[in-house]
């Protein structure tokens, strides 16, 4: 008996087994873990049960309405959660390698809207063959562990990765849609914007993107007391950048994101000369496991010719400590 024991306990765990308990104990729920698997209840729980046999102790403590991780069970779940995703990441290259080739990109919300989706389309018609997948959060990925090529990613130089490269930094600047400011009271000076509505991040002043307000912006230009007519929120920089193009208002905007729309004339800028720094900067990063593959190549060397392009748009003047890496 004790020989048998030590052999059961010694030979390769099931992974399908480990896959069960991580979903039970993601979800703390034999239910949500079944439902997510396309299982009945019972089948994970005898999954749970062999796991527990062959690791030898209890994995969790079950309660009337409740289940808990054990010690034994938490320290398991920490290696789990590190290697499942990574045999998953690699099946799934291995996968692209012998069929279609595909990029997949993380960034947030806005930029994809305002930035790279519009110039997607070359990209596309210079490589036919090649899919996008484009994951837009506001949550950072951890690319040694996602099923995720490349991240763009929105901060100052010292929140970045030393492997981090510099796309464009960023001024702020006031826009308008051009038939609001034809309808509505002139637009000369910085005060003359206290009679529209100002648009800007409802959640700004409360957080690490205080630096985008529109106090920031009086304070810059000596106008402390200045009061608009009235306020308008949103959460997203494409919602605030809408609500310019649809007339609602005057909005701060993030040079980069509307220089499309300033090109063309869908947007303006009335104070041209009144632009504000920004310490923010847009960067890429690219994941170790993807770098050598052509296709994360290609994309990354037109990402590059893009930013050249934001870069020269925008009139901005290269940062000595990443003129190697812009150029």
């Amino acid at each position: 008996m004790q020989h048998s024991q030590t052999h059961l306990r010694t030979r390769p765990i099931s992974a399908g087994h480990l896959r069960a308990f991580e979903a039970v104990a993601r979800h703390l729920n034999f239910r949500a873990a079944a439902e997510e698997m396309a299982l009945t209840q019972s089948a994970v729980s005898r999954q749970i049960q062999s796991l527990e046999e062959e690791v030898g102790v209890s994995l969790f403590l079950r309660h009337t309405r409740a289940v808990e991780l054990t010690t034994a069970g938490t320290q398991l779940l920490i290696a789990v959660s590190q290697s499942l995703p990574r045999i998953d990441g690699a099946v799934r290259q291995i996968r692209q390698s012998a069929g279609r080739r595909a990029v997949s990109i993380t960034t947030f919300a806005s930029f994809a809207s305002m930035w790279m989706i519009p110039r997607l389309e070359q990209f596309q018609r210079d490589h036919p063959g090649m899919d996008i997948r484009i994951d837009a959060s506001d949550g950072k990925v951890d690319l040694e562990l996602a099923d995720i090529d490349l991240a763009l990613r929105y901060g100052p130089k010292t929140a970045m990765p030393p492997e981090a490269i510099r796309l464009f930094g960023e001024q702020l600047t006031p826009v308008v849609s051009p038939w609001l400011l034809k309808a509505g009271p002139p637009l000369l000076k910085p005060a003359d914007v206290a009679q529209f509505a100002l648009i800007e991040a409802g959640d700004a002043h409360h957080s690490h993107l205080e630096w985008l307000t529109w106090r920031r912006w009086f304070d810059e230009h000596g106008l402390q007391k200045l009061q608009p007519q009235r306020w308008l929120y949103f959460n997203y920089a494409y919602q605030m950048v809408q609500a310019a193009l649809a007339g609602q208002g005057v909005v701060l905007a993030r040079l980069p994101l509307v220089a499309e729309s300033l090109a063309n004339g869908d947007l303006v800028e009335p104070l041209p000369k009144m632009r504000m720094e920004s310490p923010m900067a847009y960067w890429l990063i690219v994941g170790p496991r993807s770098a050598q593959r052509p296709e994360i190549k290609a994309f990354c060397e037109w990402l590059m010719v893009q930013s050249r392009i934001t870069r020269q748009t925008i009139g901005e003047v290269p940062d000595p400590d990443t003129i190697d890496q812009m150029d």
